[in-house]
């Protein structure tokens, strides 16, 4: 099974649209994640309308008709493994101590707002990642966001990809 991960789309503030190379990998995706701050609805309608199962949650910047449509928190188990989805985090000292702690049934918990890529492990087993943002690099020399594959209730090949800058 094929994961596409993204989170602080931030369109069409930060960016017209979404890359290209983005829009390449949602057909090859099975499931697609998109972890807040999508800012326009537009592009939760074109996400829903060509992902196969897609999993977001609000951030911060999404107002009310993205948060009407969507949850804080976003929970489903898909092929074996917990998955949760979150905007914020907190800051990155302690995250893995205090995702564990607020997240004890996840395996994985995709999370975004920082716009900074981030795949670590708490002591617990949780696996943190944040794809970073496909529009909005800040401080990052990369717009970036993640794919993953999941084989025998394992999450395996996450792989970080780096977006030409516009």
């Amino acid at each position: 099974m094929r994961l596409l991960l993204m989170s602080d789309t931030h369109l069409p503030k930060r960016a017209k649209r979404l890359p290209d190379a983005l829009l390449a990998e949602l057909p090859l995706a099975d499931v697609v994640f998109h972890a807040g701050d999508w800012v326009d609805t537009a592009t939760l309608d074109l996400l829903e309308s060509r992902s196969r199962r897609l999993i977001g949650v609000h951030g911060n910047n999404d107002g009310p008709d993205l948060r009407a449509r969507l949850p804080e928190v976003a929970y489903a188990e898909i092929g074996g493994l917990r998955f949760g989805v979150v905007h914020e985090t907190g800051p990155a000292r302690g995250r893995e101590t205090r995702c564990a702690a607020r997240f004890p049934d996840l395996d994985v918990l995709v999370f975004g707002h920082s716009h900074i890529p981030w795949d670590t492990t708490a002591p617990t087993g949780l696996r943190l990642l944040n794809p970073g943002s496909p529009t909005d690099r800040r401080r990052q020399p990369h717009c970036t966001y993640l794919t993953a594959t999941l084989t025998d209730g394992a999450l395996g090949d996450v792989t970080l990809h780096r977006l030409p800058r516009p």
